[in-house]
């Protein structure tokens, strides 16, 4: 979707074209080749890793912060392969990583109070943008 957003936006390019008709369950791998490819052909330079994982760290903090995320929908988003370089954002994985299917109602409760703060405190801490990831 954020592809055929791109192009209502007057961004324009033959991989933007392609990305944004692909079916919403198709291959990862060749949706990240488009995007990579899509990002070239419109002169967008693409974060270094570390900076993407971070990015996607405050954007998923942010989405919780504005209610267009759940806390269950922020833990979906997660990658286990993200790292965090600041205290916010270590606090903020430690609280995601907390969660449990096995967990009681109060104790779901508890959580998703903590991961609100600590969203709160990473989006508030960092100068990296807080647009929710969706």
């Amino acid at each position: 979707m954020l592809a055929a957003h791109a192009l209502v936006d007057g961004h324009d390019s033959p991989a933007l074209r392609e990305l944004a008709g692909l079916p919403r369950r198709s291959d990862a791998s060749e949706i990240r080749e488009l995007y990579v490819q899509a990002m070239h052909e419109l002169g967008v330079p693409l974060p270094d890793e570390e900076t993407a994982g971070r990015r996607l760290l405050v954007g998923l903090a942010g989405g919780l912060v504005h209610a267009e995320l759940s806390p269950k929908g922020v833990v979906d988003r997660l990658s286990r392969a993200l790292a965090a370089r600041t205290p916010e954002e270590t606090r903020f994985l430690s609280v995601a990583a907390q969660y449990s299917e096995w967990m009681g109602a109060d104790e779901v409760l508890g959580w998703e109070n903590d991961l609100r703060a600590a969203a709160h405190s990473l989006t508030a801490s960092t100068d990296l943008g807080s647009e929710a990831v969706g």
